[in-house]
């Protein structure tokens, strides 16, 4: 390819690119689980313009084209919640996911001091299990929402800007 892939927050003009690529990436979580009515799948572009307004967005460029993305907002008990982590199956596999979801819990931490992360993955997304447990994320509970799915939550302390300047 001969470019690198930058990470940013992103624009308000990203909307419709990260919902494209969202749409693209979450079929094969639909098809795993028989279910193509998925909110991933089912998000208008107005309520992906909203969820740029109030969290924080991160998106992962190769020039000009998003080819990942990340969600994230802390609640007021200081927990961070992390969604819609996608990449685009042809990046999928180097690492980008990882890259991504470290630059938003090190964004959330810096900015309003988030004490815990918080993401859910469904029971059968192994690719996804293995990705978080390997960034230090535990299961904390499932929620068997359908016949076909249970959803899987995971969590794992924030590490304090002071404790890891001291480190």
């Amino acid at each position: 390819m001969g470019m690198s892939v930058a990470i940013s927050a992103a624009r308000e003009n990203d909307a419709e690119q990260i919902l494209k690529l969202q749409y693209l990436c979450y079929q094969s979580e639909a098809a795993l689980y028989g279910d193509y009515a998925i909110e991933p799948l089912t998000q208008s572009l107005d309520d992906l313009r909203a969820e740029l307004a109030r969290g924080r967005v991160l998106v992962a460029r190769l020039g000009e084209e998003v080819v990942g993305s990340v969600r994230g907002r802390v609640e007021d008990d200081g927990t961070a919640v992390i969604g819609k982590l996608i990449v685009h199956p042809r990046m999928q596999g180097h690492g980008l996911g990882r890259r991504l979801l470290a630059a938003l819990e090190e964004r959330l931490t810096e900015e309003s001091s988030a004490r815990r992360y918080r993401l859910f993955t469904g029971h059968r997304s192994d690719n996804n299990l293995r990705l978080y447990r390997g960034l230090g994320y535990i299961p904390v509970s499932t929620e068997r929402v359908s016949s076909r799915l249970s959803l899987i939550t995971m969590e794992k302390a924030a590490v304090s800007q002071d404790y890891a300047a001291s480190a």
